[in-house]
């Protein structure tokens, strides 16, 4: 019974890593047409936590295509130098976190007659650690410097390290999951 348990379990995880949960928000009074160019605001990429083994410089660099690229399929450029419509600033944030589970095994109210039948009741807690990334795309509007949009994707992480091809596609995949609703509809 445990095993089955701790397969289901299993499973639903492996499952749920898979997914992404993306969220966004926009200011509805602004005129997303009138924006044609970006630019990165300093610094680019920010991480919490400012942690060695997550801020790269490979990462940023990814993440810095994979934002330039979604956003030039959606017909922004980069700007000239001078000023750009909007400025852009990337977060990458990850979070542990835990989960707790409780199975209960034995014991039986109830019944035909109304009566108690079966063994001990006993419940079996298990917590589980694991890790979630989010990365969030901020655009600023380049004239007021105000928030005019924001995206982000959130997913549990892998217990073990990908490969850097494998990073390479995450994040890829993960700036075109928070970017493909810009401009807001």
């Amino acid at each position: 019974m445990f095993r089955r348990t701790f397969l289901l379990a299993s499973v639903m995880l492996l499952a749920a890593c898979q997914s992404y949960e993306v969220n966004r928000d926009y200011d509805s009074s602004r005129d997303f047409g009138a924006y044609r160019s970006w630019a990165w605001k300093e610094p680019a990429l920010q991480y919490s936590p400012d942690d060695p083994r997550i801020k790269s410089d490979l990462t940023e660099q990814r993440i810095r295509e994979a934002v330039g690229q979604q956003l030039d399929q959606r017909g922004l450029r980069p700007a000239a130098k001078g000023t750009a419509d909007l400025t852009v600033q990337a977060w990458l944030i990850v979070d542990e976190r835990q989960q707790q589970t409780s199975y209960n095994y034995g014991g039986y109210w109830g019944g035909y007659w109304g009566g108690y039948w079966g063994g001990p009741a006993y419940t079996e807690t298990r917590t589980y650690h694991y890790k979630v990334a989010t990365l969030q795309v901020d655009l600023f509007d380049g004239k007021d410097g105000k928030l005019v949009w924001r995206g982000s994707a959130e997913q549990i992480m892998k217990s073990a390290p990908p490969s850097p091809a494998e990073r390479e596609a995450a994040i890829r995949e993960t700036v075109a999951k928070v970017i493909e609703q810009y401009p807001p509809r």
